[in-house]
């Protein structure tokens, strides 16, 4: 599965960001067609990723494209990112799978038109339905991951997007991610002002805790903060293998639970190592 610690948006309308922003260090970039984009200027914008996606993929980036979600919009812009070779779409506004069963209609046959892999996709979960749901969004075609959205849950809410209003929800979409075996993107929090380095990093180091995989940023300031909170640190990995070593050598010995380095691993333990090492241990 592709590592996606920190994905960065760049509006598809700014060409100035679009030339740098596969030198920013992101695991991924977002084209971003909806929210950066006037309604005016969305056309326009989708047009061009004909263009856009080939360069930043030959600058090394992994890219997404963020679609409209609007009958008007949606399948034009899903099927322009496909055939721009978009590695995967942000779908806003997700309420139901049935969104996502549309979507893989119509790009499995341009698919195969052009003999090209699968475009994955990651739902944004924005509303209270989508919420209740996530677990039927989670186990439709396609999905790589949810992300839950922040502004937009407090909105549908009626409600401000305090860490008390939105740990909740996101914690909902983020279990279901799991419960489907899937990446979960995002953090418990809203931190509005992404200069707070150390509220950012609060942030982070939070969500790695819950077990969240990354997140998205709109400023490449937050994509080092995301890379180093969303990885295990050397000691991290090298106690990880001395872990793996030691259960194996138990293992051989008959011997189930044991201690280690002063602690008592059982299984559970043992499996999070594995987990680690295989997701980090180049």
């Amino acid at each position: 599965m592709t590592l996606l610690r920190s994905l960065l948006y760049v509006p598809a309308t700014s060409p100035r960001f679009l030339a740098k922003a596969h030198q920013r260090g992101a695991d991924a970039v977002i084209v971003d067609l909806e929210d950066a984009v006037a309604p005016g200027e969305k056309t326009a914008a989708r047009e061009a990723l004909a263009s856009i996606i080939p360069q930043l993929i030959q600058g090394g980036a992994t890219v997404f494209v963020r679609v409209n979600n609007d009958p008007e919009r949606l399948l034009a812009d899903a099927e322009a990112a496909c055939r721009g070779g978009a590695y995967g779409l942000l779908v806003p506004k997700v309420s139901s799978a049935a969104t996502l069963e549309q979507l893989d209609a119509r790009l499995s046959p341009i698919e195969q038109e052009l003999q090209r892999s699968p475009v994955v996709f990651i739902p944004l979960i924005e509303d209270m339905r989508g919420v209740l749901g996530a677990l039927s969004i989670a186990e439709g075609p396609r999905v790589h991951g949810l992300i839950g959205g922040g502004e937009d849950l407090a909105t549908s809410m009626g409600a401000q997007p305090t860490p008390e209003v939105l740990r909740m929800p996101k914690l909902m979409v983020h279990m279901a991610a799991k419960a489907a075996g899937i990446q979960s993107f995002g953090l418990i929090r809203t931190v509005a002002d992404y200069q707070d380095t150390e509220a950012m990093r609060a942030a982070v180091q939070e969500a790695k805790m819950f077990g969240f995989d990354g997140a998205t940023c709109i400023h490449p300031s937050v994509v080092s903060l995301l890379n180093e909170g969303f990885s295990p640190t050397d000691d991290e990995l090298a106690r990880a293998r001395r872990l793996v070593q030691a259960a194996e050598e138990a293992e051989q010995k008959g011997i189930g639970a044991f201690t280690f380095e002063g602690s008592f691993v059982d299984a559970p333990i043992v499996t999070r190592a594995r987990a680690l090492l295989a997701r980090f241990d180049a």
